[in-house]
């Protein structure tokens, strides 16, 4: 796919431009360990099924994820597939350079795949072994080591309390040191929500990141706090329900396209997870098939077919009745410039919906569009001043109606 550029923030701070200034959809998927647990080849087809499906955003974790009970117990190496271990004594200022020679081969497959990584330095479990003293130090080696990586965004993992700020902008300083500020960082707050919750005003954090987990009913509103905060920045939803098993909660392929949705129409960016990837990474061909991975594709299609989506309008007062709410909660968003209407009914429901936002003299051409399949279908013509009534057709689960001027 040839050489990637780096992307930034739109000048309007509500969505992600290339070099260019071209606009650039987010869809993201969490595999925390394919720099850790992957040979070269494994982690390429791992990263070409997932270009196939329309992901262009990777989040991975440049130690991986530390499922030992106890994180700091030495008597159980800590270490990737080829046996070597982060650091030489547990010390962050003592980079063990076999271990990062595999990361060398690893942080350059994007570039193969036209895909973006956003790469996690530090997580609230490396609490006392990337320390205050340390944490400076060690995000400067880091980005120095891989500043010409075009495709690159730097990520941390603190919980989201005052007192992981101090540390946060320890890790950002060195960051920006080592690679001249060439790419941005974010805050990915774990097991906290949101990272505007005590970090937004910081001026090196570009974006926000969201962690509602199998909570994942609260993405809407969470998106919507942050989507209307100042100063305005992209707002990621970053690690919601897992599809599969998590925490004991099954997250359905149908769940994973309702979160998707809710993310998308409220004015944020969406990543997309299994829960297997990182419980059970190197099984990962029993999971890299995962139907609600597949239907990710169809949702940035249908996204992408609208114009102008990157300046979507999150607008729930297009529905006059049958709106929803928790699990059940029906979304809208429509055109800046008044070409169309996007409605997503997460269960099946009837709605009844105003189309005065729509700026036609002739009239309305409503479609319902299947979430599975893309497939469309034609739902009638109306007048830009009818509320007319729409129930899911029979046996969706989920359904999309687009209202665009005839």
């Amino acid at each position: 796919m040839g050489i990637i550029s780096p992307i930034r923030v739109s000048s309007n701070g509500r969505y992600f431009v290339d070099e260019n200034g071209s606009p650039v959809f987010w869809l993201g998927d969490t595999l925390w360990e394919l720099f850790r647990m992957f040979t070269r080849d494994e982690a390429l087809e791992i990263l070409k099924d997932r270009q196939r499906k329309g992901f262009n955003i990777i989040l991975v974790m440049l130690t991986g994820v530390d499922l030992r009970e106890d994180k700091l117990d030495r008597s159980v190496p800590f270490t990737n597939i080829e046996g070597e271990e982060p650091w030489i004594d547990n010390d962050p200022l003592k980079p063990n350079e076999k271990y990062f020679e595999h990361i060398d081969k690893m942080i350059r497959l994007g570039e193969e795949t036209g895909q973006i990584f956003v790469v996690g330095v530090y997580h609230q479990w490396h609490t006392g072994i990337i320390t205050m003293e340390k944490a400076r130090a060690w995000a400067r080696w880091v980005s120095n080591r891989y500043r010409d990586v075009p495709n690159l965004i730097w990520s941390m993992y603190p919980k989201a309390t005052d007192e992981y700020i101090p540390v946060c902008r320890e890790l950002a300083r060195g960051l920006q040191e080592g690679d001249e500020g060439r790419h941005m960082i974010s805050v990915h707050p774990d097991p906290s929500v949101a990272s505007s919750s005590f970090i937004h005003d910081e001026k090196w954090l570009a974006f926000n990141m969201i962690q509602t987990c199998i909570m994942y009913d609260k993405i809407y509103e969470t998106v919507t706090e942050d989507y209307m905060r100042e100063p305005v920045k992209p707002v990621v939803m970053a690690e919601g329900g897992y599809e599969g098993v998590e925490f004991g909660k099954l997250q359905t392929p149908h769940d994973i396209r309702k979160q998707a949705y809710w993310t998308q129409l409220a004015g944020g960016h969406h990543v997309y997870g299994h829960n297997d990837n990182w419980i059970k990474p190197r099984a990962w061909k029993e999971w890299i098939d995962s139907p609600g991975s597949g239907f990710l594709k169809v949702f940035r299609e249908i996204i992408t077919s609208c114009d102008g989506w990157w300046d979507m309008i999150p607008d729930q007062t297009i529905f006059i009745k049958g709106q929803g709410e928790g699990f059940a909660l029906n979304t809208a968003a429509r055109s800046q410039n008044g070409d169309w209407i996007l409605a997503y009914l997460s269960e099946p429901s009837t709605v009844t919906l105003r189309l005065d936002d729509i700026k036609s003299g002739s009239g309305v051409n409503a479609y319902w569009i299947d979430p599975k399949s893309g497939d469309r279908k034609p739902a009638g013509v109306y007048s830009v001043d009818d509320t007319p009534s729409f129930t899911t057709p029979e046996g969706w689960e989920d359904a999309v109606l687009y209202f665009s001027a005839e």
